[in-house]
């Protein structure tokens, strides 16, 4: 998403955003790299890099909360996750939270190690539907849809 586009404005968005990038108070670059691609009915959302407060965190959830209402079935793959902050797990919270009062389907996937460990000390593993890998998630899926039918 280039910074000319509204919002809302679905025409002008990429199917791809790249390059996002924020200074640190060390003056390092800290990047996010979100690759949207459609599998078996439901939208993959590949991460790359850091969630932290304020714009990579608001960019990803922005993302989710303007694609998952016409998809309704989303995973946000976190293999290539190395970071996420308080604020970055209490933004992932709220969109979670609002996936599923939206009647929206909100998986995560392939969360490293280290990312795993976070969701349980925070006991988001208790909130947030946590799979070992995108194809676990998108069965995950498909066994909801059958089980509501």
């Amino acid at each position: 998403m280039t910074s000319e586009n509204a919002p809302g404005d679905r025409s002008a968005r990429p199917s791809s955003v790249d390059d996002r990038t924020n200074a640190t108070a060390h003056d390092k670059k800290i990047k996010l790299t979100l690759d949207a691609g459609s599998s078996g009915g439901a939208v993959v959302l590949h991460c790359q890099g850091r969630i932290i407060f304020q714009g990579e965190a608001r960019e990803l959830c922005g993302i989710v909360t303007e694609v998952l209402p016409a998809a309704r079935r989303m995973v946000v793959d976190l293999a290539g996750v190395d970071l996420v902050d308080s604020g970055g797990l209490g933004e992932l919270v709220l969109t979670h939270m609002w996936a599923e009062a939206a009647g929206y389907s909100l998986k995560f996937a392939s969360p490293k190690r280290s990312l795993r460990r976070l969701f349980e000390i925070t006991n988001l593993v208790a909130v947030f539907d946590v799979y070992g890998s995108v194809p676990e998630a998108m069965a995950a899926m498909v066994q909801e849809e059958i089980q509501s039918a």
